[in-house]
């Protein structure tokens, strides 16, 4: 069987599940793209290809991850998937998800371009499922990447094959949310994707930006811990970026040098005088310089 899941970090934990279980023996590759956020608009042609790339490259401006362009590169990943299930007609594709955006979004592009495999494509979707965390609590995993791995023996009993109804509605579905090419995209339940604006998360954004300087690093990290349904940082900073650009928000410091040597603060906001110049990291003013 081959093993394909949608983030980085479900890979080794997905392999660890492995060691400890021979019958699920098989290769894990990983659909790279993050399919819930940025345009979605002709990905059938060139160049809808590449205006998603050039999003992603604007994107990943200025982040820790100038490398991870090659995230746009899932064409290739499916290629090599049909030439494998071509080649070995007794193989079979276990797709694994959780209940997140990003992974069903992810399952959608994918599900798209398989339906001539119909019954060779196993689903798991761990949808509101109970698992025993490592302290032996219940609870209810967002992620893939968050269960135990010797809670995969109970997971993979979930398996089944994709249907042939799921092979006609859900490429519709994608067909969908590739015309609505809204910007954002939020899971509501069960396979459910809505579409939002691309300004969504920045209403979690702006509650964690002060009057006072803090470091861009910060204000991310912050932003994270404390919203209830999770993006990459890479495109919080992306936002974080316009509402920078929109004049919303101050940046002090060279975007060049990384998020953790540049501060922002709210535009034109006076901190309470006995907070000035505590907790930002900086007493300097803002050089305005462009991002």
């Amino acid at each position: 069987m081959i093993h394909i899941v949608f983030q980085e970090a479900d890979i080794a934990v997905l392999q660890k599940a492995i060691d400890l279980d021979e019958t699920l023996h098989g290769p894990i590759i990983q659909i790279k793209d993050d399919y819930a956020v940025g345009p979605l608009g002709d990905l059938s042609t060139p160049e809808g290809w590449q205006r998603r790339r050039d999003w992603w490259k604007e994107a990943l401006q200025f982040t820790p991850y100038l490398d991870s362009l090659d995230m746009v590169d899932d064409k290739m990943t499916l290629h090599q998937l049909l030439e494998t299930l071509d080649a070995q007609p007794e193989e079979e594709a276990w797709i694994w998800m959780a209940q997140n955006q990003h992974d069903v979004c992810g399952y959608y592009w994918l599900v798209s371009h398989l339906k001539e495999y119909q019954g060779r494509i196993q689903v798991l979707y761990l949808n509101n499922l109970p698992f025993l965390n490592e302290k032996g609590g219940v609870f209810y995993p967002v992620n893939l990447y968050e269960i135990q791995p010797s809670e995969f023996r109970k997971a993979k009993r979930l398996a089944r094959p994709i249907t042939l109804s799921e092979f006609e509605i859900d490429p519709d579905e994608w067909s969908r949310l590739a015309g609505e090419d809204a910007g954002v995209r939020l899971l509501e339940g069960g396979k459910k994707i809505v579409g939002k604006g691309y300004d969504y998360y920045d209403k979690d954004l702006l509650p964690n930006i002060t009057a006072n300087w803090q470091k861009f690093s910060r204000v991310l990290n912050n932003t994270i811990n404390r919203m209830k349904i999770k993006t990459g940082d890479v495109f919080l900073a992306w936002r974080l970026r316009m509402l920078i650009s929109s004049g919303q928000v101050e940046l002090n410091g060279d975007p060049a040098k990384g998020w953790t040597s540049i501060e922002v603060k709210l535009k034109g906001a006076t901190p309470p005088a006995e907070l000035k110049g505590t907790d930002a990291g900086s007493d300097g003013a803002s050089t305005g310089a462009p991002v």
